[in-house]
């Protein structure tokens, strides 16, 4: 009976493979742990597991069921002989309603570091299990059972310098294994309420309270986040820390001239505000200051929670679960400038003036003196001959 189970098993292997055991050479071998390897990407997580270890088993790809669901060809493992050595591989989207079974669990910790001011920092981890399927029948069983595990750890707050000015679109591109959706972030200026005119500053810069509409945006990102501005700041400096700076808004708290236009809506938040300088550079010609928004990705579900202002206030709001994020990203692009020679250009052409009028009644009062002197002149002359005959 026993026998007849392993034949059949083979045969299955057999059948549905078309690796076989000879096939694998120098890679058929014991299973091992560094087996599996994860990829953790912004819209989809890959994985790719060694096949012929799992043939050395007695299995092949389709006796490898991802998170126990067998009835969904989108959540089967396919076979890959084009790497070697060959493995099968499962790629399922980041999406609760349709992620193969995988376990979402997003964790809150109080920020630290650039964070320091936020309550509730989240990250969400990604999980789950491939496991064998033994189609043994009997009593017993010769196979050993394989369990693959992956995680993928994707914090949701994300630091965005911007200073694109002259651009029409700016994002970096990193590496999808390393678990960010900072890849999918990226920060866009305009001149018009519609978003549709990318900002160009002039050389000499932007006019005093010329308005700005700013605009941060994911793409190729899962379709369960929203993004959700926590503060938007200005700085002199490029780097944020230990420079003057300037709230455009933080939680519970916008600056007068600051229109927010969306927020934590959908995968874009927009804000505008008027160009203005900082009075640190008020003897400079020009204002020249660098755009910073914190950004968070929160669950389409949760993100009104976080729009609530007693929810984000201190730190010691949300007890902490475990460890908070304290790694950031950042955009760079060219500094925002404004104009303002021309003000200083009015008063040195003001100060001109008044120095020029002082000059011309000075040279009409020295003119009139010595005419005055050469009329006293010539009378005396005129006295002193009279009296001289």
């Amino acid at each position: 009976m026993h026998l007849l189970s392993f034949f059949l098993l083979a045969m299955m292997v057999a059948k549905s493979s078309q690796l076989q055991l000879n096939d694998c050479g120098l890679n058929l071998r014991r299973p091992a742990y560094t087996d599996i390897s994860v990829t953790c990407g912004t819209k989809s997580i890959g994985l790719a597991i060694l096949i012929c270890p799992a043939i050395y088993t007695g299995y092949n790809e389709s006796l490898l069921i991802l998170n126990n669901i067998m009835n969904d060809p989108a959540c089967k493992g396919t076979l890959d002989e084009s790497v070697t050595p060959p493995v099968v591989r499962f790629e399922f989207p980041i999406n609760t309603t349709n992620s193969c079974g995988s376990l979402f669990r997003t964790t809150s910790a109080p920020g630290t570091g650039i964070f320091s001011d936020f309550s509730n920092i989240q990250t969400v981890n990604i999980s789950g299990v491939v496991r064998s399927y033994d189609p043994t029948t009997g009593t017993v069983t010769y196979n050993t059972e394989l369990k693959y595990f992956y995680s993928c750890a994707y914090p949701l707050e994300y630091l965005i310098n911007n200073t694109q000015i002259d651009t029409s679109a700016s994002s970096i591109a990193v590496k999808d294994n390393n678990g960010s959706f900072i890849s999918t972030l990226s920060m866009n200026l305009f001149s018009d309420v519609n978003f549709t005119l990318p900002l160009v500053i002039p050389e000499q810069g932007l006019d005093l309270r010329t308005e700005v509409f700013a605009q941060v945006k994911a793409t190729n990102l899962t379709s369960q986040y929203n993004v959700l501005l926590d503060r938007c700041y200005a700085s002199i400096s490029p780097l944020p820390t230990n420079s003057t700076f300037f709230n455009l808004f933080v939680p519970c708290n916008t600056d007068l001239l600051t229109i927010i236009h969306e927020n934590g809506k959908s995968q874009r938040a927009r804000f505008s505000f008027p160009a203005f300088r900082f009075m640190k550079q008020q003897n400079e010609m020009k204002s020249t200051y660098f755009l910073h928004c914190i950004t968070r990705l929160c669950e389409k579900s949760s993100c009104s929670t976080f729009m609530q202002c007693n929810r984000r206030r201190r730190r010691s709001v949300v007890p902490a679960t475990e460890d908070g994020v304290t790694e950031y990203k950042t955009l760079t692009s060219p500094p925002i400038t404004i104009r303002a020679e021309s003000i200083v250009a009015l008063k040195e052409q003001q100060t001109a003036s008044k120095n020029s009028d002082t000059s011309t009644g000075l040279g009409v009062t020295v003119c009139i003196l010595a005419f005055a002197c050469i009329i006293v002149i010539i009378m005396a002359a005129i006295f002193y001959r009279r009296l001289n005959h």
